[in-house]
This record gives structure tokens, sequence and C-alpha cells, in this order.
């Protein structure tokens, strides 16, 4: 059963056409990773999935709700999350906080400091945040400022300040760009972790190693257009993405 129906989105930005006729079915539960070579439109598409973008024509529904025409806020509150290609958490607040913030930053719409103090307060929200950095294995360091992180933690952080917002749907953008091997794998093996708690992920990478660790579907975009769908096996030898993205060999 799919979660996200996305129908002929189109987006341009004057004559550059960044989306053309997009459409896209992503299966409750599914991991269903998303790549293509540079500017081929996905990091367009996610923006267009959350809020940041308003398409030029197009439909997306999530849960059977239309998304387009939606603050980025009311997404989320639909229970839609993001992992930004570059971390976006507040690097001069602890670990712990960046995590509380967001419990209630969800039910209030924003990130306010008047909303964290309040939620600074509450027992059951510490406890959660807690154990959730347990989960990402940063709960010794819960107490640090963020600006101390590695990359790699960095990026753990961010995926604790949305699991704390218990989405339905994870969109992750190239969530290993720029780690080592070592946190790559660790991240791995994270999102395989997040994956018991049965959470939709669609992810944007363009390490096929994690793609093909990961991906239960994949779709490949090209010019700001699908050419292809299907198993990490079909696409591995499907000849258009061999040309488009794969170099003409197999991965």
């Amino acid at each position: 059963m799919a979660i996200l129906e996305i129908d002929n989105v189109n987006k341009s930005f004057g004559g550059l056409r960044a989306l053309w006729e997009v459409n896209l079915k992503v299966d409750e539960g599914a991991v269903h990773a998303i790549i293509g070579p540079n500017g081929a439109g996905k990091s367009t598409l996610l923006n267009c999935l959350v809020g940041r973008l308003a398409p030029d024509t197009g439909k997306v529904t999530f849960e059977g709700r239309e998304v387009l025409g939606h603050k980025p806020y009311e997404i989320n509150q639909m229970g839609i999350a993001r992992v930004f290609q570059t971390p976006e958490i507040f690097e001069d607040l602890t670990l712990l906080d960046n995590v509380m913030i967001p419990a209630m930053a969800k039910k209030d719409g924003a990130f306010k400091l008047n909303a964290w103090r309040r939620v600074s307060a509450r027992k059951d929200v510490r406890e959660e945040a807690e154990h959730i950095l347990e989960d990402v294995g940063l709960a010794d360091q819960r107490h640090l400022v963020c600006s101390s992180l590695s990359r790699g933690d960095k990026r753990r952080l961010e995926m604790a300040m949305c699991l704390i917002q218990h989405p339905k749907l994870l969109l992750l953008d190239e969530p290993t760009a720029g780690m080592s091997r070592a946190d790559t794998n660790a991240t791995i093996d994270l999102l395989k972790k997040i994956g018991e708690r049965g959470i939709t992920k669609i992810i944007i990478e363009h390490d096929m190693h994690v793609v093909f660790s990961l991906a239960s579907r994949i779709s490949v975009l090209a010019r700001g257009t699908f050419i292809a769908e299907g198993t990490p096996d079909e696409i591995k030898g499907d000849p258009k993405v061999q040309e488009a993205y794969l170099g003409g060999a197999q991965a």
C-alpha cells in the first residue's frame, strides 16, 4: 500500500526545467532510494515534498491527504520529517537540548525559545530524548555542546531530532555525504535499526554501497524525470541507468 504518491509534478526555475512529469509511489514501510547525477532534481523534489518549494503543477498525497499547498510545519505535523544534506542543528546547545526541542516544536509548528523552556522542564520528554540518544549511540555525549561533534555524530543527532517527532515518513538527503567509510557503515547500521520502528524512508544518496545496502526499491532521476525504477538487482542491470548514472559499468 502506497503511503506517498507523487503525480505529474513539474517545477521550473525560469527557463530551467528542474522536474518534468515526475510520478512516484512509495510503499508503506519501504526503504525507497532516489539516485541520479548531480543536477538531476533530487533535492528539488524533496523540497517540494516538505513545502520549501511549490511545484508549478502536479499532486502529492501522503496517507491520502493532499500535501501541496501546506506550510512546512503542517507537513511535518502530518508525519513527514527530513534529514538535510548539511545537518541543521543548534550548534550552541547540548545534544539533549537539541533532541528535546522538536518534541514541542512539532506541536507548536516552529522551533521557539518559549517552547524549549516549557519542554525542558518535562521529565517524560527528557527521558524519551535520552532513550533516543542511546538508540543512536550518543547517550554518553548528551551534555556536550554540539559544535564539538564530528560530522557523523551531527548526522546521528539530526536523526535523533527526527525520531522524537515520531515520523511516519523520513526523508534523508545524502545521509552519508562527507563521511569516512567507518561513519558511513555506522550510519547504514543506524538506518537499519531505525527501520525496525516501521518508518518509511526515502533516501537520496550517491554512494551505491549505501543504496544497495538499504534500499528495497530504487528510482533513477535524470534531467528532472524518472528514467527507471526497480529492485537493486534490476537497477544494476538496467543499461539506461548504467549510461545515465553508473558510468556504463555495473556497481
